[in-house]
């Protein structure tokens, strides 16, 4: 396809590996399994990976694990494989040791360790060195001599400095080359489903723990899946047809049964799932994850055989009749006939610029409102007044940006139980919207957070004065005032300010004090907290440019959700600036204010969407197309 579209070598570079050919995985694991059950491995060293839960069901590792006389297992989590292994090794984490990788390109650099292990790990280059004799080297010594041995000569120690300065090798690009390209006029053989009553299944890997590997990472456990919105589980992702014709809801635990093993899992009904297709994801169920993943979920991994790996037909469903909670951070897809969401085509844009009427009317309503009589008091920006825009076309709902803000301001995670409750500590959301068909429905992506309203509904009720304006314009938290009365979620149409209902951060866990941001205060129980636009960022560079006796520039205020947004969708700067890009972005015919009809005046504002169907391949749907839920009589 990309030889056709005339991609390669502009958008597409092919290249060689430099070192050996992958092989196949799979073919190996199996060969291996063999050996095991003939009772010909007497010492086997796992490094990494955990096949005893990866492996394919019908390869039956963990049994024919038992017949090898002596196991050693190095990895960083004491997880299924370590326990059926005889030693196991703690392995040092990637930023503890040294190393070498390879990027998309060819190109190596030299991987440093940032701080000494704290647990005392290894790595596989001490483990296959202590095997061959060698313990008393250590992992830098290795390296050493293993790139003295790719660049020989007298100069080495000098060339091996640079390297390890730079970070890169020079010249260490792989050299392009011409894909052999195959072509068949045989179509692939799908085999067609003989039952009426089997389904399809699909495995893919879970967008946030993956394999499962990352299955103890809170963060990732507690962030919503993009389209589901489901955290701390994953779900059988049942299409509305098949959920009507089987009588299922959500929350319903069936039976998965596959080439005659079977696994539970609960389902979840998702608008635009294929009919007659079931999808669950890899990565749960997991026994031995550590304290945050295990018991979370249901194992995929119990009926995916080694052929098809993928996905695999003649799947057969069976209630159960037990019910199975599921923790979601958004019950309801609708946006009950407002333009929260505003979207259109590319090709309306190019007629009309202001083809948005909605977004007109916004405009409009937003102009009547500022002109009307308000108790707020006009606050002067001297020097910064500082704005935010979201490309809603660009975002992909990734949740990049909410990681990155649980990062950078020390947002705890709260459990499966108070999430079900609706007290998720998130500062950050991506609010998820369908629209259109069950079967086929666009999806529309939604950042948000305080959107630091000029007149905030928050300020004017609380009674002790903790949610206050700055001079910059931000709505900015006392948290030493805060005494939780909550008047001010009460008030905020946007809901975005979160209430510590418990204690959630561990104080006394030495490692968990590495993991928080020392310029961002820990919250204690009972106060609210929401988004400060990374206030802590903002006063480092004015310090900075204090210092150099200089204004804040454009572009050097950077929010942790703007610089991990892989999209560039979020976008950051001083109003005051009429050069900034902030300011670029909010005079474009597409900037909208949301619920700029209450006269908040948000100093965060979204650009709406352009969606570009080819007219040869989509039918565009309609602005005021029937919303989802009230179609073909769906229980969603």
């Amino acid at each position: 396809i990309n030889r056709e579209l005339d991609n390669v070598g502009k958008t597409i570079r092919y290249i060689d590996p430099v070192e050996h050919r992958p092989s196949d995985q799979l073919r190996s694991l199996d060969k291996l399994c063999d050996e095991m059950e003939a009772g010909r491995v007497e010492l086997l060293i796992i490094l990494g990976g955990n096949p005893v839960y990866t492996a394919p069901a019908n390869l039956e590792f963990s049994e024919r694990l038992k017949k090898v006389r002596f196991i050693a297992r190095l990895s960083s989590y004491y997880d299924e494989t370590s326990f059926l292994s005889h030693w196991h090794i703690p392995e040092a984490h990637y930023l503890e040791a040294w190393g070498d990788a390879r990027a998309f390109d060819g190109t190596t650099t030299i991987q440093q360790p940032l701080i000494a292990p704290l647990y005392g790990g290894r790595t596989s280059h001490d483990l296959v060195a202590a095997l061959a004799g060698q313990s008393d080297r250590t992992t830098y010594d290795i390296l050493q001599d293993a790139w003295r041995e790719r660049l020989p000569g007298d100069d080495f120690p000098k060339r091996w400095r640079r390297i390890v300065h730079d970070g890169i090798a020079d010249d260490s690009q792989s050299p392009e080359r011409e894909a052999p390209w195959k072509f068949s006029d045989k179509p692939t053989p799908v085999k067609a489903r003989t039952d009426s009553r089997s389904l399809e299944i699909s495995f893919p890997p879970d967008p946030h723990v993956w394999d499962g590997r990352f299955a103890n990472n809170g963060w990732l456990q507690e962030a919503p899946k993009p389209l589901s919105k489901l955290c701390w589980d994953n779900a059988a992702l049942v299409s509305p047809a098949d959920a009507q014709r089987l009588g299922l809801e959500n929350g319903d635990v069936v039976e998965l049964e596959l080439s005659a093993r079977s696994t539970q899992a609960a389902v979840w009904i998702m608008p635009g799932q294929p009919e007659g297709a079931i999808s669950l994801s890899l990565g749960y169920g997991r026994q031995r994850a550590g304290r945050v993943g295990s018991g979370l979920g249901f194992n995929a991994y119990a009926i995916r055989l080694q052929e098809p790996a993928w996905f695999a037909s003649g799947l057969q469903l069976r209630k159960t009749g037990e019910k199975y909670r599921l923790a979601t951070t958004q019950d309801h897809s609708r946006m009950e006939g407002r333009d929260i969401v505003q979207t259109g085509t590319f090709a309306e844009y190019q007629k009309d610029e202001d083809f948005l009427a909605e977004s007109s009317k916004h405009r409009e309503e937003s102009r009547r409102a500022n002109e009307l009589p308000t108790l707020y008091p006009d606050f002067e920006n001297p020097e910064n007044a500082w704005g935010m825009t979201i490309d809603q076309t660009a975002c992909i709902g990734c949740n990049a940006c909410v990681l990155a803000c649980q990062a950078e301001n020390n947002v705890p995670i709260v459990g499966k139980e108070q999430v079900i409750n609706g007290r998720e500590m998130h500062w950050l959301r991506i609010d998820r919207y369908y629209r259109g068909e069950l079967d086929d429905p666009d999806v529309y992506f939604q950042p948000m957070m305080c959107v630091h309203c000029e007149d905030a509904p928050c300020e004017l009720v609380c009674p002790v004065g903790a949610t206050v304006h700055s001079h910059e314009g931000l709505n900015q938290m006392v948290y030493n005032r805060c005494v939780g009365t909550r008047y001010c979620s009460n008030n905020c149409p946007y809901k975005v300010r979160r209430f510590n209902f418990l204690k959630y951060n561990d104080d006394t866990t030495p490692v968990l004090k590495l993991l928080r941001n020392p310029d961002v205060t820990v919250r204690s129980r009972g106060v609210m907290e929401k988004c400060t636009y990374c206030v802590q960022r903002i006063n480092s560079a004015r310090i900075e440019a204090q210092k150099e006796d200089r204004p804040i520039r454009d572009g050097e205020v950077v929010t942790a959700c703007q610089g991990a947004c892989p999209t560039q969708a979020i976008v950051f700067g001083n109003l005051k600036d009429e050069q900034s890009e902030v300011n670029r972005l909010k005079r474009s015919p597409l900037s909208y204010s949301l619920l700029a009809e209450l006269n908040t005046r948000p100093r965060t504002s979204h650009l709406a969407r352009l969606r570009n169907p080819h007219p040869d391949l989509f039918e565009d749907k309609p602005l005021d197309a029937e919303p989802l839920y009230k179609q073909q009589g769906a229980r969603l």
